[in-house]
C-alpha cells in the first residue's frame, strides 16, 4: 500500500485575509500609541495633573482613560477634563490628536498660552479654556491657512491681552459661537466673523478694554441672536445698521460710553433681554418698545457718574 504524504494547503484568499487583518491590527496599534504619546506630552506639562497619572498609565488603552473618548477607529475624539485641579500650561501636542473634536479644560489653574495648534486644527468643532489663568495675545494664522471646522471657542475668563487679530477669523467658516469676555482684549470690535462665517451666532466680549464705536459692520451678522460688549470702552453713537439685526434676541451693552438716542430699537423684533444701562444715551426708553413682544428683561437707560476705565 502506498502512503500518500499529507499536504497542508491554505486558500489563497483566507491568506489574504490574514494579511489584511494583520496590516489592520498593526495600523491601529501605532494609532494609538500615537494618541497615547500625544496625550502623555500633555501631561507631563502639568505641575499639577489633579490625579490624572493614576488613570493614564503608559501601558494602558489611552481610550479607557479618565477624561477621554475615542471613537471606533480607537483615535481620540474628546479630552474633557474640566474642573480637575490642573495646574500647568496646555499643551501643543494635543493638536497632534487628528481626530480629536471636542476640548474642555475649564475651571481648571492652567496658565500660559492658547497653542495656535489647537486653534487652527483641521478637526476640532469646541475648544473650551474658560476659567483659567492664560495668557498673552491670540497668534496670527499664516495666510495659507485653509477654512478651519471650529465652531465653538470660549476662552472667557482668563488674562488674555492685545488685539483681536483679522486672520484668525477669516480662516473660521464655520464658527458659531465666540465667548471672550472678562479678559483684558484691546482694540475694536472684531467684525470679520459677520463676513466669513454665515452661522455666526454668539459674540460675547463683555469684561474687557475694548474701545472705538459699534462698528457697522455687526450688520452683516444675519444670524446674530447674542451680542455682549458691555463693560468696556465703547464711545460713539449706535449705528442705525445694528438696528437692522432682526435676529438679535440678546442685547447687552451696560456699562460704556455710548450716547444718542434708541429710536431704531423697535426694529429689533426678536429681543428678550435688553440692557443698556450705564451708558449716556440722551432722552427716554422710546414708547415703541412697547412693541418688543418677546422683551422680558430690560436694564436701566441712564448711568450715575463715573471715571473712564482705562
Amino acid at each position: 500500500m502506498l502512503l500518500s504524504k499529507s499536504c497542508t494547503c491554505i486558500d489563497p484568499f483566507f491568506g489574504l485575509v490574514i494579511v489584511l487583518l494583520v496590516s489592520l491590527a498593526s495600523h491601529t496599534s501605532s494609532s494609538t500609541e500615537h494618541e497615547k504619546s500625544s496625550l502623555l506630552q500633555f501631561l507631563a506639562g502639568l505641575s499639577r495633573d489633579g490625579g490624572l497619572t493614576v488613570s493614564w498609565q503608559h501601558n494602558t488603552d489611552c481610550c479607557t482613560w479618565k477624561g477621554i473618548t475615542c471613537n471606533q477607529d480607537r483615535k481620540v475624539t474628546d479630552v474633557l477634563l474640566a474642573s480637575q485641579g490642573l495646574e500647568g500650561f496646555i499643551s501643543p501636542f494635543l493638536g497632534n490628536l487628528t481626530g480629536l473634536l471636542h476640548i474642555n479644560l475649564s475651571r481648571n489653574s492652567l496658565s500660559g498660552g492658547l497653542p495656535l495648534k489647537l486653534v487652527s486644527s483641521s478637526s476640532i468643532l469646541v475648544i473650551d479654556v474658560s476659567f483659567n489663568r492664560l495668557t498673552g495675545g491670540l497668534s496670527e494664522l499664516p495666510s495659507s491657512t485653509p477654512p478651519q471646522p471650529l465652531q465653538v471657542l470660549n476662552i472667557s475668563s482668563n488674562l488674555f491681552t492685545g488685539r483681536f487679530p483679522s486672520t484668525i477669523w477669516e480662516v473660521m467658516k464655520s464658527l458659531v459661537s465666540l465667548n471672550a469676555s472678562t479678559n483684558s482684549f484691546t482694540g475694536q470690535i472684531p467684525t470679520t466673523p459677520c463676513v466669513t462665517a454665515p452661522s455666526f451666532a454668539v459674540l460675547e466680549l463683555s469684561f474687557n478694554q475694548l474701545s472705538g464705536n459699534i462698528p457697522q459692520g455687526l450688520s452683516n451678522c444675519s444670524m446674530l441672536k447674542l451680542l455682549s460688549v458691555g463693560y468696556n470702552n465703547l464711545s460713539g453713537y449706535l449705528p442705525d445698521e445694528l438696528f437692522n439685526v432682526s435676529s438679535l434676541e440678546h442685547l447687552s451693552l451696560h456699562s460704556n460710553w455710548l450716547e444718542g438716542d434708541l429710536n431704531g430699537i423697535s426694529k429689533l423684533t426678536n429681543l428678550v433681554t435688553l440692557d443698556l444701562g450705564g451708558n449716556e444715551f440722551i432722552g427716554n426708553i422710546p414708547e415703541s418698545i412697547g412693541d418688543l413682544k418677546r422683551l422680558e428683561e430690560q436694564g436701566q437707560l441712564h448711568k450715575p457718574a463715573q471715571t473712564k476705565k482705562k
